[in-house]
C-alpha cells in the first residue's frame, strides 16, 4: 500500500510493473511498465532492439525467458516521456490472457529490474509530474468504478477537466483579493486601496454564491456515484417478494401465500433510468412471538432507517390493516412512495396513492419508476453539461472554503484587521488548492492512490 511508503521513493522514477487487465481468463492480457530504464528492461527480454524505436510505435516479437526461450508472441507498445500516462518512458506489452503468461513476462521483467507497482502508483505518478491534477486522478478511479451510465458520464467530464476549471476560476476570482488584502498586511502605512470595498465584497460574495451552487450539486452527485439503497416495506403478503422479482426480471425472492416466508434482507443491485440502486427486500413488519421472525423484522426496521428510497407496499385488495396504517404513520414522508400492489384484483384508495401496480401481472412498473426518478430528482436530473460534485473530500473541502470567504466578506464588513481577512482567504484558498492536489499531504495521497486498482 502507498501508506507504507516514504513520499520521497513514491517521487521516484524507479521502473514500476504491474498487470493492467483484470485477473481471469480473457483472450489478452496488458501488462505496464514505466519509469527510468524502461526500455532497457524491456529491450533485455523482448526480442527486438526496443530502445531504438520510434515514440508511439506497435512491434511484433516475442518475450524471451533467461534461457532465451520464447514465454509468447505479443505487441509491445514504446512510448516516451513526456508523451505517455505517466510522463515517464512506458511500455505497454500485450500478451495473451489467462493467469499463467502473463504472470510469467511480468516476473520476467522483475527479473530485469523493474519492481511491483503500488496500487495506483501509474495514476500517482502522472498526477506528481502534472499530466494531471488530483481531481482528475480520483475520476480515473471514479471512471473504473462507475455502475450506471450518469457516473461514467460525470467521471468522464471530470477526468477532462470540468471540475478543475471550475475550481481553477474561483481561485483566479479570489486571488486578486488575497493580493489586495496581503498589500494592505504588507504596507498599513502607505494606506493602500487598490479596490473600493464595496467592489472587494462583491467579488467575494459572487464567488461565494457560485462555490455555493456548485456544492448544492453534491446531493445529485451522491446517487451518481455511490448509488441508492430501495427498500420495499409492509405487511406480510402484500407482494414484496414479487415486486422485488418484478424489478430485478428474475426469481430472485421466494413467494409464497403463507405470511412471513421472507424471515431475513434479500439484497441485490440493478439498474433503473440510469441509475444503480441497492434493492432491499425486508421482512414483513408485524406483531409476532416466532423468534427467527422477529430478528428479520428487526432488520428490517434497520433497513428502513438506512434506505434512501422507501417503497411502502399496500394490498389492493383488501382493506388496510391496523399494521397498514401504523406502517404508513411510521415511513419517513420525504423518502417514502405509497404503492398499492394486485391492483389486477383489487381496487386501490387514489386518496392514499395514486400508484397502482401487480407485481404479479408485471404492470404499472413504469409508472412505479417515474415516480422513483422523481423522488431521486426533485430538481430535475443533472444535464450532461452540469458539473457536479461526486466525492465527499471535494465536498468538504469546498464547504471548508465557502466558510471561510464567508468569515472574510464578514469580517471586512465588521472592520477587522487586514490581517484576519487575508488570513481567511488564505484558509479559502487552501482548500480550493486541495480539490486540485497542490498542497495535499502524503496522508491524503496514500488514502487517495491506496483505493486504486494494480497495473492503474
Amino acid at each position: 500500500m502507498l501508506s507504507g511508503m516514504r513520499f520521497s521513493s513514491l517521487r521516484s522514477s524507479d521502473p514500476i510493473a504491474a498487470i493492467s487487465t483484470a485477473p481471469g481468463e480473457g483472450a489478452i492480457a496488458v501488462i505496464r511498465l514505466s519509469g527510468s530504464n524502461a526500455f532497457q528492461i524491456a529491450g533485455s527480454v523482448f526480442s527486438g532492439p526496443v530502445s531504438t524505436y520510434a515514440t508511439h510505435t506497435a512491434h511484433y516479437g516475442s518475450i524471451l525467458s533467461q534461457d532465451g526461450s520464447p514465454i509468447d508472441h505479443v505487441l509491445l507498445l514504446v512510448m516516451k516521456g513526456p508523451r505517455s500516462y505517466t510522463g515517464e518512458d512506458t511500455v505497454e506489452i500485450s500478451c495473451h490472457g489467462g493467469s499463467l503468461i502473463p504472470r510469467k513476462i511480468l516476473e520476467r521483467l522483475y527479473e530485469a529490474g523493474a519492481r511491483p507497482a503500488q496500487p495506483g502508483e501509474f495514476s500517482l505518478r502522472a498526477f506528481l509530474n502534472g499530466k494531471i491534477d488530483l481531481a482528475q486522478a480520483e475520476a480515473v478511479q471514479q471512471l473504473i468504478a462507475a455502475k450506471s451510465g450518469h457516473a461514467m458520464e460525470q467521471a468522464s467530464r471530470q477526468l477532462e477537466g470540468s471540475l478543475s476549471q471550475r475550481i481553477s476560476s474561483f481561485q483566479t476570482e479570489l486571488t486578486d483579493v488575497a493580493a489586495i488584502l496581503n498589500a494592505w498586511v504588507d504596507f498599513p502605512e502607505e494606506g493602500l486601496e487598490f479596490a473600493p470595498m464595496d467592489e472587494m465584497l462583491a467579488r467575494i460574495e459572487g464567488t461565494i454564491g457560485k462555490m455555493e451552487r456548485l456544492a448544492k450539486t453534491f446531493y445529485d452527485g451522491k446517487p451518481l456515484h455511490e448509488g441508492l439503497a430501495l427498500c420495499l416495506l409492509g405487511s406480510p403478503n402484500v407482494g414484496k417478494s414479487s415486486l422485488m422479482n418484478a424489478l430485478l426480471r428474475e426469481e430472485r425472492a421466494i413467494v409464497t401465500d403463507i405470511p412471513g416466508t421472507t424471515r431475513d434482507l434479500l439484497q441485490e443491485d440493478f439498474r433503473l433510468g440510469g441509475l444503480l440502486f441497492r434493492l432491499i427486500d425486508t421482512a414483513g413488519i408485524r406483531e409476532t412471538d416466532e423468534t427467527v421472525e422477529q430478528e428479520g423484522i428487526r432488520r428490517s426496521k434497520k433497513a428502513l432507517a438506512e434506505a434512501d428510497i422507501v417503497l411502502l407496499l399496500l394490498d389492493a385488495s383488501r382493506p388496510l390493516s391496523e399494521n397498514d396504517r401504523a406502517l404508513l404513520d411510521a415511513a419517513p414522508k420525504e423518502k417514502t412512495i405509497a404503492v398499492w400492489n394486485k391492483s389486477d384484483i383489487g381496487r386501490p384508495d387514489p386518496a392514499i396513492s395514486e400508484i397502482a401496480i401487480s407485481a404479479k401481472e408485471r404492470t404499472g412498473l413504469d409508472q412505479l419508476q417515474e415516480a422513483i426518478e422523481r423522488l431521486v430528482w426533485k430538481n430535475g436530473p443533472p444535464s450532461k453539461e452540469e458539473i457536479v460534485v461526486t466525492q465527499l473530500r471535494h465536498f468538504e473541502a469546498l464547504t471548508n472554503a465557502i466558510q471561510a470567504a464567508k468569515a472574510c466578506a464578514e469580517g471586512l464588513k465588521n472592520g477587522v484587521s487586514a490581517e484576519f481577512a487575508s488570513s481567511d482567504m488564505r484558509a479559502c484558498l487552501n482548500e480550493l488548492s486541495a480539490i486540485l492536489g497542490t498542497n495535499v499531504t502524503e496522508d491524503i495521497l496514500s488514502a487517495i492512490f491506496s483505493k486504486f486498482c494494480l497495473g492503474k
